[in-house]
């Protein structure tokens, strides 16, 4: 299809165009004017015990600590794990991110500390969620340390060292505009073509049962005058 052909059907389907700038600037306003969210974020470590040797528990953070966190993240995010947060009251989208000393490639865990994360529209409930996931990952790592029957002298234990903070979360309207034009440029431009070819058939469709029309109906009256000789 040449420019001047294409021209020709985006001025005859006009009406198209006309719908999806509607569209648009629909899709425009819920960009200048979004739902206001709140990410909250909260970061907990998993300590060994105290012992005599090493009374600083902070400086005695072992990789082994980190795996074992990792292992309680891994069955909070499972299907099952995912049931169990929400039936405790966590809600909106949430996120447990495993710090670690390597890249995202090739994950390194070996600090074990989580930082925790809740979106939501009302802060104080994104503040609450974290909370929630954070104490039902300390149950995970209590429950898998009674399973191995590790005494409570030994045991690790979990530190909350920054308390959940609540932050507006905002974004670049003026990306959110231009995508929205883009989409409803190519959008428009498509339909308008589907919409021209679609009535184009329908109006040879329906010439050709007009011209067939007149034609069944001469070749039928000719049979008719014969007999009547």
């Amino acid at each position: 299809m040449s420019p001047g052909e294409l021209f020709r059907t985006l001025r005859r389907r006009w009406y198209v165009l006309v719908l999806a700038a509607a569209l648009a600037a629909a899709g425009a306003l819920q960009v200048l004017r979004p739902t206001q969210t709140y990410v909250s974020s909260a970061i907990v470590v998993l300590k060994p015990p105290v012992t005599g040797n090493q009374p600083n528990q902070l400086a005695n953070l072992q990789p082994p600590l980190a795996a074992v966190s990792y292992a309680a993240v891994q069955q909070l995010d499972s299907p099952g794990g995912a049931a169990e947060l929400r039936a405790a009251g966590v809600e909106g989208k949430y996120r447990m991110i495993p710090r670690n000393s390597g890249t995202s490639v090739t994950p390194r865990y070996l600090i074990p500390s989580l930082q925790v994360q809740a979106e939501h529209v009302d802060p104080a409930v994104a503040d609450r969620s974290v909370l929630k996931v954070v104490e039902v990952y300390t149950k995970h790592l209590s429950d898998m340390q009674t399973e191995q029957r590790i005494p409570a002298a030994a045991r690790m234990s979990v530190t909350l060292l920054v308390p959940p903070t609540a932050v507006a979360q905002s974004g670049t309207k003026s990306r959110g505009l231009a995508g929205t034009a883009l989409l409803a440029a190519v959008g428009g431009v498509a339909c308008a073509l589907w919409t021209d070819q679609l009535l184009k058939h329908r109006g040879r469709r329906r010439r050709e049962g007009a011209d067939a029309g007149p034609r069944e109906t001469a070749e039928g009256r000719a049979p008719a005058a014969a007999a009547a000789r």
